[in-house]
């Protein structure tokens, strides 16, 4: 069985609990995906199934891709991903797999998405410092990281942290736990924050 599906992020809410709790969730469309291709250790070297989401327009897809599709007798999708498994003869192409095929409640999964993005960020929201004083003789400095290096070196060492490109990065929240899933929708609910925006790719898998 493959380890996950791909997904967009809808938004946070909460559920709330018998007992009178109530927990933050994330909720995630999850598929339904469809296969597009299955790759086995005798033809490809590894066992794999490439996974389908989101339909696209035509014009939206290149033209190499389109020919992929046809030849997998599939629709256009925008998105695609491949998930390892030792058993690839499992699935065939045009197979569609839904959310309760692959997750069950109270399981524990990973998600991995891309962070928002933040432009050009400044030490203090990048990375966190805490500034110069607001007085006693300040002037121009309050926001700045102040010193790049000592005299003797010469230079910036590499990971130095600076002011740079901050969010729209690869992130990946491991050990989320599944409340709930509503396999009418293709909705699943993750505790916790995901990465991302709303709207975004993810992909969960099982640990």
């Amino acid at each position: 069985m493959i380890p996950g599906l791909i997904g967009k992020k809808v938004g946070m809410t909460r559920i709330y609990h018998e007992d009178g709790t109530s927990s933050p969730v994330t909720l995630i469309e999850c598929g339904p995906c469809v296969v597009t291709q299955v790759k086995t250790k005798d033809s490809d070297g590894y066992g794999a199934v490439q996974l389908g989401f989101g339909e696209a327009a035509k014009r939206k897809v290149t033209k190499p891709l389109q020919g992929h599709f046809k030849k997998a007798g599939a629709a256009l999708f925008r998105n695609l991903r491949e998930f390892r498994t030792d058993s690839p003869d499992e699935y065939k192409v045009g197979d569609t797999i839904k959310v309760a095929d692959i997750f069950k409640e109270n399981a524990r999964v990973k998600v991995c998405g891309k962070s928002k993005g933040a432009g050009f960020a400044g030490g203090m929201k990048r990375h966190g410092f805490r500034g110069a004083g607001a007085s006693h003789g300040q002037e121009k400095v309050h926001r700045r990281p102040m010193s790049a290096g000592s005299t003797d070196a010469a230079r910036v060492f590499r990971g130095k942290r600076s002011p740079g490109h901050m969010g729209d990065a690869r992130v990946t929240t491991r050990n989320l736990k599944v409340l709930k899933i509503d396999s009418e929708r293709n909705l699943i609910a993750v505790m916790g924050p995901v990465p991302g925006k709303k709207d975004g790719l993810v992909i969960i898998e099982n640990i």
